[in-house]
């Protein structure tokens, strides 16, 4: 296991001011369980964000509010520019307000959203992850590479190797990376399918759709979908285009799907146990979903490029963190520890307690050091 490490890929602008007051206004949620806990992994969030990209400068955070509305209330010593543009990606953020004498001032930092919010909102169905949430995991996933670069202006290649119905690569659309997507049920990825192809050409997006077989040694694997967009006919024609590529397959065989291929970020919920099962390599369902995650964790490591990392949504009632840990240390992933990683735990609903867990893969040593 490895402790929380601070960027030093790039220098803070000199302070000449005081510590400032920040506030952060929180998003409205419809679902009222997932707002009543909100806050306090909003607080988490900030927390890893401060130890990755915002090289220490934030302290003082805790739970407050504005009028009756709660916010997060924090001091900083001479944000930049990328620290604000960070900020802006908080999952539950809504306005962010410098606090000069109990007086709000708005703020403004660039997210990296590039779509409007349907792309997140319009598919509704049973068992959908909340998008705030899968959005909290992308970004305190993607935080620990610990690089701002990377983060801010990269195009990062997600893997959701158990992504349904798309929320996953949702996001990772929303933020310009490129998505891809592994599961076994047909009827989720042609939901998927469907849904992502008319919101394609309802935003007028140039694009190109694929589908195909995937064949290994003479064997077939599965089927693939792929889109291949841009956000402008001449960012298309420059070939400045994003990815989907989802998988009709079985994610145990991620290895052979992806061979080659080398992921920054994979990024999944594990199965609840309420509305999906688990089912491992003998074909047995099971509510708890250690088996099949210890079968998926070898193949899911192998395309993670070094560097990368892993962030995984679990229910607690059906496994526990130590489990979890183990599977991933087996595979030679350094799971990250820290205060601010015991914040995410909260209630779903009376059957579903949920927590998240982030793994990185170590660099490759030099062999000549």
């Amino acid at each position: 296991m490895i402790d929380a490490q601070r960027p030093t890929s790039y220098e803070r602008m000199p302070n000449t001011a005081c510590e400032q007051e920040f506030a952060i206004l929180l998003e409205p949620s419809a679902n009222r369980v997932y707002s009543e806990n909100a806050v306090n992994m909003l607080r988490a969030e900030v927390g890893v964000f401060d130890e990755f990209l915002i090289d220490g400068a934030i302290g003082n955070v805790r739970v407050s509010t504005v009028a009756a509305a709660p916010c997060l209330r924090f001091s900083a010593d001479g944000l930049t520019k990328r620290d604000l543009d960070c900020l802006a990606n908080l999952s539950s953020s809504y306005v962010l307000f410098a606090v000069h004498d109990e007086l709000l001032m708005p703020v403004a930092g660039t997210p990296l959203d590039r779509y409007d919010h349907d792309l997140l909102s319009i598919l509704k169905y049973r068992g959908k992850t909340n998008e705030q949430f899968t959005k909290l995991l992308m970004n305190v996933t993607a935080a620990t590479m610990n690089s701002v670069d990377a983060y801010l202006n990269r195009q990062l290649r997600v893997l959701d190797p158990l992504c349904g119905r798309g929320t996953t690569l949702n996001q990772a659309i929303m933020y310009g990376w490129d998505a891809y997507g592994i599961d076994i049920d047909r009827g989720d990825t042609g939901a998927y399918r469907a849904f992502i192809s008319r919101w394609l050409k309802d935003k007028r997006l140039k694009h190109t759709l694929r589908e195909s077989r995937v064949r290994r040694d003479g064997k077939t694997l599965g089927r693939r979908f792929s889109a291949e967009f841009a956000e402008s006919k001449e960012e298309y024609r420059a070939d400045r285009t994003q990815l989907i590529d989802v998988l009709t397959a079985d994610t145990l065989h991620a290895a052979d799907l992806h061979s080659g291929r080398g992921f920054d970020l994979i990024v999944t919920d594990a199965p609840y146990g309420v509305q999906h099962g688990a089912v491992n390599s003998q074909s047995k369902l099971s509510r708890n979903p250690s088996a099949l995650l210890e079968e998926a964790m070898t193949g899911w490591s192998a395309v993670l490029r070094p560097g990368g990392s892993i962030g995984l949504a679990w229910n607690t009632r059906q496994t526990s963190r130590q489990i979890l840990e183990a599977i991933m240390s087996a595979e030679g992933l350094q799971v990250v520890e820290g205060d601010h990683f015991q914040g995410f735990h909260h209630r779903v609903d009376q059957a579903i307690d949920r927590d998240l867990i982030v793994a990185r893969k170590p660099h490759r040593r030099d062999p000549s050091a």
